[in-house]
C-alpha cells in the first residue's frame, strides 16, 4: 500500500463514522432487547400492544378493566392555573398549580450562552412550537384522584431557598369527596435532584385505591446538527435489560409496556437530562406515548406504581426522585445504579470513559479545559510513540525511494503487472515494508474515535475558555483552529511519500482545505485536540526523516 494514502484513510474512517452515526440515527432498528424483555417480564396482555383509540394522549392507561376518561386531541390548550415561583442557589423553577406540573426548570450555573451569563438554559419549558415538561398524578378507577390536569391549591406563589436552608419543600393540595391528596415538591442546596411526594390522606367511609404515575413530555427537538450527531429521546433502565434507548419514531409505531423493579427513565439531550428514579424495591410499569394528532407531537416516557389500598381515616405517601440537570457522571453515579450511561461514549465506551476521567484530572490538575485538553493529546502520543516511530520510519524510508518510484513508472509505463513487480523487488532490496507506514496508525484508529466521544459529551467543555475561544464546545468564531488544522495537514503531507498518481497527488493536495472547511463548524475542543496532535506528529515525523535521509538511521 502506498502510504501517501495513510492519512486520507484514517480522515475518511472519522468523517465515515460521522455518517455511519446519523445513519443509525435516522434509520437503525428500533432495540430488540427492550421488546424482549418486556415480553418475558410482563403479563402477555401487558406487553407492547397498540392502544385503543380511548387510551390515546398523554395519560397512562388504567387497569385493564376500568375505562379511561376521553382525552382532548390538543392538551397544550388546556388553561394554566397560578405559576408558583421556585429559587434555589442553582434552579430557578416554575410550577403549574394545574396538575403541579413543572413546566420551567432553569439551571443558573449553566447560561445559554457566555455573551448572556444572566440568561440561563431552559432545560424543561412549555412553548408554542416545543415543550420539554414533567407530570405526575394518581390515577384511580373507583375513587377520585388528581391527574395532572387537576386543580391544587399552594399557600404561597413564591419560595425561595433561605440561607442556612438545605432544603426548599414545595406543598400543593387537592381533595376530593373526603380524599385529600398533598403533592410535595422538595428541592435540595447546590443540587438538581427533586424528592417528589404524593401523601394521600383517606377521609372518605370507603377504601381508596390507585396508583401514582410521573412521566417526562416533549417535543421532538426544533433544530438538531446534521454534522455532530448525539442522541435526543427516551431511556429506561433497569437491572434485567440495563440500558435501552426508546427513539421517538419507535414510540409512534409501537409503545413500551414494561414491568420493572425500581430502575428508571429518562429524555436525553446533549450534555443534559431529566429522568424520573423509582424506589429501588418499587413495583412499576414503564411506558412511552406517542400523541401525534396534535402539535407539537409530543412523546412521553414514565413509570406507574402498584396500585396501593388505603382504608378510611389512613395515610400513605408515594415517594419517587426527579433530576434536571447537566450530565455529570461523578453526580449521577451517586444518584441511581446506570444513570451515568446516560453520558454516552459510544461502542467504545471502555476506552471513552476513562479518557474523560483523566481529561478532567488534567483540568483540575492545570485548571484550564484547553490546557487539558493538550496534555491530554501530549499523553497519547507518548503512550504511541514507538508505534508511530515505526510508522514514520517507514515513511520516511518509502519518501526516500520516491525519485526510484518515479523512475520505474516512467520505465514501465501502462504495464502494471512489470511495474508491481519491479516495486516489489525494489522494497525487498532496500528492506522496506511498504505496509509499515499503515498499520502502527491504524491501530490509533479506535483510540482517536474514543478521544472524539470522551470530548464530545464532556459538559464540563460547555462555555468552557482557552485563549481567544470562549467556548471549546462550539466552533471557533475567528477560524484560526480549522485554518491551523489545515495548514498542518499539509505540511505532514510534505513529510510524506509523494504520490506516483497524479490524481491520488492532486486529492492529497485538496484534503487539507476540504477538512479545514469541514472542521470549521466542528466544537473548538475538537479540533484543538486535532492541531495539537498534527503538530506533535510534524516534530516526531520530521526528526526520523532528517535522520534517515541523512543517513544517520537505517
Amino acid at each position: 500500500m502506498d502510504n501517501t494514502r495513510l492519512f486520507l484513510y484514517a480522515a475518511l474512517a472519522f468523517v465515515s463514522l460521522l455518517i455511519w452515526e446519523q445513519w443509525n440515527a435516522d434509520y437503525g432498528p428500533k432495540p430488540a432487547a427492550v421488546e424482549q424483555t418486556a415480553a418475558t417480564a410482563a403479563p402477555a396482555d401487558a406487553a407492547r400492544q397498540r392502544p385503543d383509540a380511548t387510551n390515546a394522549g398523554d395519560l397512562p392507561e388504567l387497569e385493564a378493566s376500568s375505562t379511561p376518561d376521553a382525552v382532548p386531541e390538543n392538551r397544550n390548550a388546556v388553561a394554566q392555573g397560578v405559576l408558583i415561583r421556585i429559587e434555589t442557589d442553582v434552579v430557578e423553577a416554575v410550577i403549574d398549580s394545574r396538575g403541579g406540573v413543572i413546566r420551567s426548570f432553569k439551571l443558573k450555573k449553566y447560561p445559554v450562552d457566555v455573551d448572556h451569563p444572566d440568561e440561563y438554559l431552559e432545560l424543561l419549558f412549555q412553548r408554542k412550537d416545543e415543550l420539554h415538561v414533567l407530570q405526575n398524578g394518581l390515577r384511580s378507577a373507583d375513587s377520585p384522584a388528581p391527574t395532572h390536569y387537576d386543580p391544587f391549591t399552594a399557600p404561597q406563589t413564591e419560595y425561595r431557598l433561605a440561607d442556612g436552608s438545605d432544603e426548599l419543600r414545595v406543598p400543593l393540595r387537592w381533595e376530593k369527596d373526603g380524599i385529600e391528596v398533598v403533592k410535595t415538591y422538595v428541592f435540595h442546596r447546590g443540587d438538581y435532584r427533586v424528592n417528589l411526594e404524593h401523601l394521600v390522606r383517606n377521609n372518605s367511609e370507603l377504601p381508596w385505591k390507585g396508583s401514582e404515575y410521573r412521566q417526562i413530555t416533549r417535543s421532538r427537538p426544533l433544530k438538531t446538527s446534521r454534522l455532530l450527531y448525539t442522541y435526543t429521546g427516551a431511556v429506561v433502565y433497569n437491572e434485567e435489560i440495563k440500558y435501552e434507548k426508546v427513539k421517538f419514531d419507535d414510540m409512534e409505531e409501537q409503545p413500551l409496556r414494561m414491568e420493572s423493579t425500581g430502575g428508571w427513565v429518562a429524555m436525553l439531550q446533549h450534555y443534559f437530562l431529566s429522568a424520573i428514579v423509582a424506589e429501588p424495591e418499587e413495583k412499576v410499569l414503564f411506558y412511552t406515548l406517542a400523541n401525534i394528532r396534535q402539535y407539537p407531537k409530543t412523546y412521553t416516557v414514565g413509570m406507574k406504581t402498584a396500585a396501593m389500598s388505603i382504608e378510611p381515616g389512613q395515610t400513605a405517601t408515594f415517594s419517587s426522585e426527579l433530576f434536571v440537570g447537566p450530565k455529570l457522571v461523578q453526580r449521577l453515579e451517586e444518584i441511581a445504579p446506570g444513570l451515568e450511561l446516560t453520558v454516552d461514549y459510544g461502542v467504545l465506551t471502555f476506552l471513552s470513559k476513562p479518557m474523560a476521567w483523566y481529561l478532567t484530572w488534567l483540568k483540575n490538575l492545570v485548571g484550564n479545559w484547553g490546557l487539558a485538553i493538550i496534555l491530554l493529546t501530549l499523553t497519547v502520543k507518548l503512550l504511541f510513540f514507538k508505534l508511530s516511530e515505526t510508522s514514520y520510519k517507514s515513511m520516511a524510508r518509502m519518501r526516500k525511494l520516491t525519485p526510484r518510484l518515479k523512475a520505474l513508472k516512467e520505465r514501465y509505463g501502462d504495464d502494471r503487472q512489470r511495474m508491481n513487480q519491479a516495486m516489489m523487488d525494489l522494497y525487498k532490496e532496500e528492506k522496506v515494508n511498504p505496509m509499515g507506514g499503515c498499520l502502527p496508525m491504524v491501530v490509533q484508529i479506535p483510540i482517536f474515535i474514543a478521544l472524539y466521544w470522551s470530548l464530545l459529551e464532556n459538559v464540563e467543555l460547555r462555555q468552557a475558555t482557552f485563549l481567544w475561544i470562549k467556548d471549546l464546545s462550539a466552533m471557533d468564531p475567528y477560524y484560526i483552529l480549522p485554518i491551523l488544522m489545515g495548514a498542518s495537514m499539509l505540511i505532514q503531507q510534505k513529510l510524506n511519500p509523494a504520490p506516483t498518481d497524479p490524481m491520488q497527488a492532486k486529492v492529497m493536495m485538496v484534503l487539507p482545505l476540504v477538512f479545514s472547511v469541514f472542521f470549521a463548524f466542528f466544537p473548538a475542543g475538537l479540533v484543538l485536540y486535532w492541531v495539537v496532535n498534527n503538530v506533535l506528529s510534524i516534530a516526531q515525523q520530521w526528526i526520523i526523516t532528517r535522520r534517515i535521509e541523512s543517513g544517520e538511521e537505517k
